[in-house]
């Protein structure tokens, strides 16, 4: 994919979202690795059967900052909401070179 880092991450989470499998696929490297509170370094494989699907939990997500850290890493902080009331903030760290992701390094933060 051709584009600027910041509007590779973009296409990323509104692909998750709509649950656009076939759509994000290609904008994540072979060797992804995504890692979390939850999760230690896993595969793209990994990350698309347990991740990825996450997203119909979310009553709601918006993005407050979007920033591009230098040529390769952006950071984002959203805002979401859950079906049972509680609303949530968390902070990526999202490496992205010659267009496609490598890493996602996830920071959960607390209730809003």
């Amino acid at each position: 994919m051709n584009g600027s880092p910041a509007s590779v991450v973009e296409a990323a989470f509104r692909h998750y979202r709509s649950q656009d499998r076939e759509a994000a696929l290609p904008l994540y490297a072979d060797d992804f690795t995504f890692t979390s509170p939850q999760d230690d370094h896993i595969g793209k494989e990994a990350f698309f059967a347990r991740c990825f699907p996450t997203a119909d939990r979310f009553t709601d997500q918006r993005i407050l900052h979007l920033v591009a850290a230098d040529e390769e890493v952006v950071f984002v902080q959203y805002e979401y909401g859950l079906s049972g009331g509680d609303r949530y903030r968390n902070v990526e760290a999202i490496t992205v070179r010659d267009g496609l992701i490598r890493e996602v390094r996830v920071f959960f933060g607390g209730t809003v």
